[in-house]
């Protein structure tokens, strides 16, 4: 028994069960792999960028020493929002610490955004592949047994294989959703901590520039 005899011996629903469950894997991986790559260079990216910034002597010379650093621009959008927006417009209306809380907030949300990529399909495989899987064990059992009970070859013999063979669809199933609900999970925490960091960040650079 292999992956190949059950796929070659399925009917066009099968196979594309089968065929869906193998796109949502490699979605899911490629998914993985860029995400890892990603948070973990955010992370590096955030601290040392964030160091920089408050060792430097002068907010031009903080700038220029964060470019140097913050290489998935997460944390300069937040110092390039802080400068003060043209006279005559809405977003000049109000008070300094008005303006910066508001355009702050707003690329806040933005660079979030970035680092939440991938997390929605994450959660949808990591919910739904199971139950493709076992759509796919019920259906193969389905066809399983019709074509058996047409040859007229009822027995516990010659229905343990096929049942068998349809079983593995389900921990197909399984298979593609565990890694992408432990990689949803994991990513979760990370992001949750490079928030925090760019929240505080955030938080004492309006307090900063509120006197500039």
């Amino acid at each position: 028994m292999n992956l190949q005899h059950v796929f070659s011996q399925s009917d066009a629903i099968g196979k594309a069960v089968a065929i869906l469950l193998l796109l949502m894997s490699i979605a899911s991986w490629v998914v993985i792999l860029y995400k890892a790559w990603m948070l973990r260079r955010a992370s590096s990216d955030v601290a040392r960028s964030v160091t920089a910034f408050w060792q430097a002597p002068s907010l031009d010379e903080a700038a220029t020493r964060i470019g140097g650093f913050d290489k998935g621009q997460l944390v300069t959008p937040l110092i390039a929002a802080t400068q003060r927006p043209a006279g005559g417009t809405l977003a000049a209306a109000g008070d300094r610490a008005q303006q910066l809380t508001r355009v702050l907030r707003d690329t806040l949300h933005a660079t979030m955004g970035r680092l939440q990529f991938g997390q929605v399909l994450l959660a949808t495989v990591g919910s739904t592949a199971p139950f493709v899987g076992l759509l796919g064990t019920v259906w193969g059992i389905y066809h399983a047994l019709t074509s058996i009970a047409a040859a007229n070859q009822i027995g516990i013999d010659k229905v343990a294989g096929p049942v068998g063979e349809a079983l593995i669809m389900t921990a197909a199933g399984l298979a593609v959703a565990i890694p992408a609900v432990l990689a949803y999970n994991w990513f979760g925490r990370t992001i949750g901590r490079i928030e925090a960091e760019l929240e505080g960040f955030a938080r004492d650079l309006r307090e900063l520039m509120a006197g500039h």
